[in-house]
């Protein structure tokens, strides 16, 4: 009986093993970024670990240790100065994967390894659009599409502000996940990343309003041109949902999102069955501009 085993084999000799971990290793603290296989992304996130804690230890003995591993010197200050400082407050936790499918070829399970609070964070960009939608879907319950276009998502600051204080499991404008999501990941940041933040949450709301106004306008310069002429390069078509994609208040579920336009709706499928997002149905007000 084996013991002791820590980590995967990868079907490599010890030496080649670790010099690729190391090599991994390197090029997720320069980059911040990487992609790789699942099994190759958890046994790096392991070792990186490691490292920005001898980091956050600091001394000698420590950095001729992570002088060592790494295959480029030039990164060791960078992991006893920058990624120090940014983890001063966390007991762990520093690295986040991401699965990203399966890899064409030998159908491999491919994964994104990153720094937590890196300048791309991925978690970060996609709560702020989280955020964004909860709120167009919850003003288009209220208010219409009309008046939602035309008026636009307001108070987007004050909203996050008070989600941020705000306990998971209590009623407000946010989902539950989605306020956990915006608390957890402005929790340890500084406080130039909540005005980021509410930035990027702004661009995803103008982003979601100006799609059926951008269908509509095109479909009124369509009707007033003259057939001779050439014909513009963008048409209402061209806006149409793809496969993945659906409005706030869209009720389509995820089956339907990932077929797309193959997606059906089934003949006396019974309401309660379907899945509603945030009560609101697509078909009824986003009609109302588009």
């Amino acid at each position: 009986m084996k013991h002791g085993v820590a980590f995967r084999k990868f079907s490599r000799t010890s030496s080649h093993r670790m010099l690729m971990l190391r090599n991994l290793v390197t090029s997720l603290i320069e980059h911040e970024q990487i992609k790789t296989t699942l099994p190759k992304a958890r046994d790096t996130a392991r070792l990186a670990e490691k490292l920005i804690t001898m980091g956050k230890k600091g001394g000698l003995p420590m950095y001729k240790r992570a002088n060592a591993f790494l295959l480029n010197p030039q990164l060791v200050p960078k992991v006893f100065s920058t990624l120090a400082e940014r983890y001063a407050s966390r007991a762990g936790g520093y690295t986040r994967i991401h699965k990203y499918g399966n890899r064409p070829g030998d159908n491999a399970p491919v994964a994104i390894l990153e720094l937590v609070d890196n300048p791309r964070d991925i978690k970060f960009e996609m709560t702020a659009r989280a955020v964004g939608w909860d709120l167009v879907g919850k003003r288009l319950a209220k208010t219409g599409a009309r008046s939602l276009v035309n008026g636009g998502v307001k108070g987007v600051d004050n909203v996050i502000e008070k989600e941020r204080r705000m306990q998971v499991a209590r009623i407000g404008d946010l989902r539950p996940k989605t306020r956990w999501s915006l608390q957890k990941v402005l929790r340890f940041r500084k406080d130039d990343a909540t005005a980021d933040f509410k930035t990027k949450t702004q661009e995803h709301i103008d982003v979601l309003l100006a799609q059926p106004l951008a269908a509509k306008t095109l479909k009124d310069i369509q009707a007033k041109a003259d057939p001779k002429e050439v014909p513009i390069a963008l048409s209402p078509h061209s806006l149409k949902l793809k496969a993945g994609q659906t409005l706030p208040g869209g009720g389509r579920s995820s089956l339907s999102l990932a077929q797309g336009v193959l997606g059906k709706t089934p003949l006396g499928r019974t309401p309660w069955f379907e899945r509603r997002k945030l009560g609101v149905d697509k078909s009824r007000l986003w009609s109302e501009v588009s």
